[in-house]
């Protein structure tokens, strides 16, 4: 199928219209298989069929599965095909499994065939409509931005309807967008005047100037805008590339068994394996490819770094667009993670410049843009264990507490303790417990809020800390359900006092494991969002024979709880619930298409190591008493529900005023969720009386605070006990060499 004229011809219209010069490159009816991408995919399939644990062939029910993945790739929200298309793609709906295991590729590459040139069409179409259309925003309509279920188009007038809708939406989202910014930026400058002292905004706006020195910023209207990011799109979604098309088309049919389970491509693998390494990047952050827009996701921000040091970049802002020094920032968005992610690095003291939308703005139309210089990022600097002693004063008594923050569970595989590489979380950890155990705290908290998980050995270990030798996790793999075992030899029951596990909604897999463990044996109280992350399952990555045949992750096991219970969807449940915004979004296993369902086994035997738990309605009821007169506190909950709120929202206005009413709504959330917004003389009272060993005060987490309040609740309530010793502890020479 050839690229006809008609299509060239609006192409090049459209790069002329964006005042671009046309990129030559090949047509996508070009772009073919290589001879050996057949035997890629027999080879996956057999793969899957022998190492997934749901142990089941790929049928015509996974081809099914695999059919509606691969069609949603490429078109999430039902806007580019037509309902013809999807006719001519079902004869392959029950058809995907057997053409893989002939080692036939072809439907994926004419699924995307099809998607180019549909894609060109509707880009066309919009560069037309925003150049002759004058909008009239009196009108009361909505957009419907949510689609992922709704019917394809099944006209091309009905097609131009939902589109003329959705450039509607987009040019006035970036007009208010503009509006807004400029009241703001009035008011900012009327505060200052009227207090003699620089606001936020303006220190924020003076380092960008003056620190930064930033390169301008392109002077576009909106729709000139629109023009040239629809342009960007176009090229950048359908570029030639036949590792890409097999890449979409064989995670398509892997993840019909499975979010997790994956195709890797040669060049897929590098990303995987620049992930597992933390792509740090130069400036201190862990970076995801977020598939529905194209961006690269801050999926954390690595304490120490430039971006923490920065702080105006948070965890979940998106990177739409990157710069070297005082040079343009170019849009990044749909470009290959790797190509992204060296841009973003560089030589030490170089300046990088990030174009960031906000986590709050599912529009996208607020940019900022954000100098950082790029430093040297040692994994210890800020993926590793932090603790320290606090002090928390509480109705008048004096509580000294101890606080271990693990981000991840890290661990080195060939090294032994006492080796100078060795490297172990629950080591790190294990060393704070033994200065809170010197300076007799009376509790702690251990928080595991967005620790996705890690070394599931090192999940074992840290659990061991706080109890005696005993069943920790149970793993079922293909053939067999076993304990996994402990570590006599290693520290156990270091600490009896009072614990605490803080978790969220982004607390995933070994995470789960220990809050599990520690709440079904009644050693800690769970606080935090209504539950974590519920991922239960484990993934191994096979080479799949020669290297440009690439890899595959196959997902092999599950884990499940020592009282039987799967950690898969449901997660750990937090005993009383201390809601971060996180918990209104959607975020979980559960919001994941083809997610393994929650199943249970057989409890294992095992005993209660205490009852901190039977605690549970009194603490709950002192916290809700204390809270209720707490102004940070109430402010912190309208910012979760305006999160889950927007979240749940499906459609927006597209008159004038109703929308501005919205977007409104909107920057007050951000502002809210923003710990840089909560000026001094907007917080009167002085809830926290937290502070840490050297001084500094803890502000600005106000789940944190309450987490210490009610640790210091459980100190009262239990009488200062502690619980029972096993009957004998063993302490490695090693570890008592350590102060432990």
């Amino acid at each position: 199928m050839k690229m006809g004229s008609d299509m060239r011809r609006g192409l090049l219209l459209l790069c002329l219209a964006a005042g671009l010069t046309a990129v030559a490159a090949r047509p996508a009816a070009e772009v073919a298989p290589q001879a050996h991408y057949g035997a890629v995919a027999r080879r996956l399939v057999s793969m899957l069929e022998r190492h997934h644990v749901l142990q089941q062939r790929f049928d015509d029910e996974m081809s099914r599965r695999a059919w509606t993945n691969l069609v949603t790739q490429y078109d999430p929200a039902h806007m580019i095909f037509r309902q013809a298309d999807i006719a001519q793609f079902a004869r392959m709906e029950t058809g995907i499994d057997d053409a893989l295991k002939a080692g036939d590729v072809s439907f994926g590459y004419e699924v995307y065939r099809i998607f180019a040139q549909r894609l060109a069409e509707r880009v066309d179409f919009a560069t037309n409509l925003l150049q002759k259309t004058t909008f009239d925003f009196s009108v009361k309509e909505d957009y419907q931005w949510s689609r992922k279920d709704a019917p394809w188009p099944a006209t091309e007038e009905e097609q131009n309807e939902l589109w003329r809708k959705r450039i509607k939406n987009e040019l006035l989202s970036q007009t208010l967008a503009r509006e807004l910014d400029e009241e703001k930026a009035k008011r900012d400058e009327a505060k200052e005047k009227k207090s003699g002292k620089k606001s936020a905004a303006k220190k924020d706006e003076k380092k960008d100037k003056e620190e930064d020195d930033l390169p301008p910023e392109p002077v576009l209207t909106p729709k000139e805008n629109m023009v040239k990011r629809y342009r960007h799109y176009l090229t950048v979604a359908t570029e030639p590339d036949e590792e890409t098309v097999l890449q979409r088309y064989l995670s398509a049919a892997a993840m019909s068994y499975d979010p997790h389970s994956d195709y890797m491509s040669p060049t897929r693998k590098e990303d995987f394996d620049m992930d597992m390494s933390l792509s740090l990047c130069g400036v201190g952050a862990v970076l995801s490819f977020d598939a529905d827009d194209g961006t690269l996701k801050i999926q954390e921000v690595m304490p120490g770094g430039p971006m923490d040091k920065d702080g105006r970049i948070k965890k979940g802002d998106r990177i739409v667009g990157v710069g070297q020094g005082n040079k343009p920032v170019e849009d990044t968005t749909w470009k290959p993670m790797k190509k992204t992610i060296h841009k973003i690095r560089g030589p030490k003291g170089t300046k990088v410049v990030l174009e960031i939308v906000p986590r709050t703005d599912t529009s996208g139309a607020t940019r900022k843009r954000i100098a950082l210089i790029r430093d040297e990022i040692k994994l210890d600097e800020g993926h590793a264990a932090t603790g320290r002693v606090e002090t928390v004063v509480l109705d008048g008594v004096t509580n000294t507490l101890g606080y271990a923050k693990l981000p991840g569970f890290y661990g080195t595989m060939d090294k032994r303790p006492g080796d100078p590489e060795y490297r172990s979380c629950s080591l790190d950890v294990g060393k704070y417990v033994a200065q809170f155990n010197r300076k007799e705290t009376q509790g702690m908290i251990l928080d595991l809020r967005g620790n996705g998980g890690g070394s599931l050995k090192e999940a074992v270990l840290l659990a061991q800390l706080f109890l005696t030798p005993s069943p920790v996790v149970q793993i079922r793999e293909v053939r067999n359900l076993g304990v996994l075992p402990t570590f006599p030899d290693l520290p156990s029951f270091a600490y009896r006092k009072p614990l605490v596990v803080l978790i969220d909604r982004l607390s995933a897999s070994a995470s789960e494991i220990v809050a599990a463990v520690l709440q079904d044996t009644g050693r800690a109280i769970v606080l935090g969002d209504t539950q974590s992350h519920g991922k239960g399952t484990v993934q191994t990555v096979y080479p799949m024979g020669s290297e440009i045949f690439g890899s595959m992750k196959v997902t092999t096991a599950r884990f499940y709880r020592i009282n039987g219970s799967s950690t898969q969807v449901k997660g750990v449940a937090s005993d009383f619930v201390l809601a971060s915004t996180l918990d209104g979004l959607d975020t979980g296993e559960d919001k994941l298409p083809n997610a393994l369902p929650w199943t249970r086994v057989e409890p294992v035997s095992y005993s209660a190591v205490w009852n901190l738990t039977d605690y549970v309605p009194q603490l709950r009821e002192r916290s809700a008493n204390r809270l209720a007169g707490n102004a940070e506190w109430r402010r912190h909950l309208r910012a979760v529900e305006m999160f889950r709120e927007s979240a749940q929202r499906k459609s927006a206005p597209l008159e004038r005023a109703a929308r501005l009413k919205m977007m409104r709504e909107e920057r007050e959330m951000r502002e809210l969720d923003d710990a840089e917004a909560l000026d001094d003389e907007e917080s009167p009272e002085e809830t926290a009386v937290a502070q840490s060993e050297d001084g500094k005060d803890r502000k600005n987490d106000v789940v944190l605070d309450e987490a210490f309040k009610v640790l210091a609740d459980l100190v009262r309530l239990t009488g200062g006990k502690e619980a029972p010793p096993p009957p004998e502890i063993r302490v490695p020479a090693w570890l008592r060499a350590l102060g432990g």
